[in-house]
């Protein structure tokens, strides 16, 4: 048995000892949970459990707290993210949340996972400098991923990789996914808006109806994916919000939509954003209206790190949990920005993957209080083969 083996051992075990204050962490701020860019809150809490030192203000309302290591070398950051979505929980547990804000996503688990993980490694000591990265706005833009690698925080304290992991209920319960390169979509944000002639519904030939030209061109960006990209790769193409007239025998002068457009591969995105232009334009010229487009970039594709992945397998598979090397998402994490920086490496944690199961973002989704210590221990691997590499 080398020298990390008996490190992570030990660090296995004085997690399972912090459990059942993360767990009850878990409760406080799920019921308690925060917006996009309103985390202050959650990060004083968590910041207090960690019990190590108040750190430094990153991207307004985060914190990167320092745990110093035992040997020189470069930092390993574990992230975890704050904010809330704007989902009314009904799960019907005693700690849910009671206003229109709901931890949907599992960051209240990533939260207290971070906490047992670091609090365990403060207790063993760990060779490397770690870094809790308490990332706020991973929901929403402006990417607060981003403005912490623009911050230059990353590299005052000298890191060099970056871990993070994620719940997932597309992948069974007690399976990691570890996987190599590309795990999540790039993602540009688009709203249109189709502007016509409107009037009287009875009179249709006299008017330059924006609906109908709105409506073909839903279904004609489904071309971005089949006709625009190798469908080896692939690309999805989703419209999320049509709004248009006030009443059911008007046709109105203008009609709008917003979207999203991902891809897997950082080559095909300026080919498919091409393509979003011309069907929006050429379908509104074409119905004798006029569009306008506006695109706003958000996140890049997520790499993970060959080495770091590999790595992390290894630890996974020693303490007996099964990996997934295949899962990719056309999810986007903002988690990306790390990877453009450092080596990163973004595993995701089985929840479940039965048919009817609720999906991230639902009403309904709650993932067990086990899989906080399942996250911790991803967590661990992560570092430890950030350090063996």
């Amino acid at each position: 048995m080398t020298e990390l083996d008996e490190l992570h051992d030990r660090w296995e075990a004085a997690v399972e000892a912090e459990l059942p204050s993360a767990i009850e962490l878990r409760h406080r701020v799920h019921a308690d949970p925060r917006a996009s860019g309103d985390e202050e809150d959650t990060a004083r809490v968590v910041v207090e459990a960690l019990g190590i030192d108040d750190g430094v203000r990153v991207a307004k309302t985060g914190r990167a707290v320092l745990l110093p290591g035992t040997r020189p070398g470069p930092a390993v950051a574990l992230r975890t993210e704050l904010d809330a979505l704007p989902v009314s929980e009904r799960t019907g547990i005693p700690w849910a949340s009671e206003t229109p804000l709901m931890h949907a996503c599992g960051h209240d688990v990533h939260m207290a996972a971070l906490v047992a993980t670091c609090r365990a490694a403060a207790a063993v000591g760990v060779p490397r400098p770690l870094v809790a990265l308490l990332q706020p706005r991973e929901e929403t833009s402006p990417s607060g991923a981003l403005d912490i690698v623009e911050s230059g925080v990353l590299t005052e304290y000298g890191v060099e990789s970056v871990i993070g992991a994620h719940v997932q209920p597309r992948l069974a319960a007690g399976v990691v996914s570890a996987v190599p390169g590309p795990v999540n979509a790039s993602t540009d944000e688009f709203d249109i808006v189709v502007r016509g002639q409107g009037g009287h519904a009875g009179y249709p030939h006299l008017l330059r109806d924006p609906i109908l030209a709105l409506s073909q061109i839903v279904v004609s960006l489904q071309q971005l994916a089949s006709r625009r990209v190798d469908p080896v790769f692939g690309a999805v193409c989703s419209v999320g919000r049509i709004e248009a007239g006030t009443t059911a025998n008007v046709v109105p002068n203008e009609a709008r939509l917003s979207g999203s457009l991902r891809l897997m591969r950082a080559e095909d995105r300026d080919l498919a954003l091409e393509g979003l232009a011309e069907v929006v334009h050429g379908t509104a010229k074409a119905h004798g209206c006029r569009a306008e487009l506006e695109i706003s970039p958000c996140e890049p594709v997520l790499h993970n790190d060959a080495g770091l992945t590999q790595r992390a397998h290894r630890r996974l598979v020693r303490t007996g949990v099964a990996v997934d090397t295949e899962f990719r998402s056309f999810g986007a994490d903002d988690f990306a920005h790390y990877c453009g920086m450092s080596r990163g490496l973004m595993m995701f944690v089985g929840l479940g993957d039965t048919a009817g199961a609720p999906s991230l973002h639902d009403e309904v989704f709650l993932p067990p209080d086990a899989a906080v210590g399942q996250v911790a221990s991803a967590l661990i691997a992560g570092y430890l083969a950030a350090v063996e590499g």
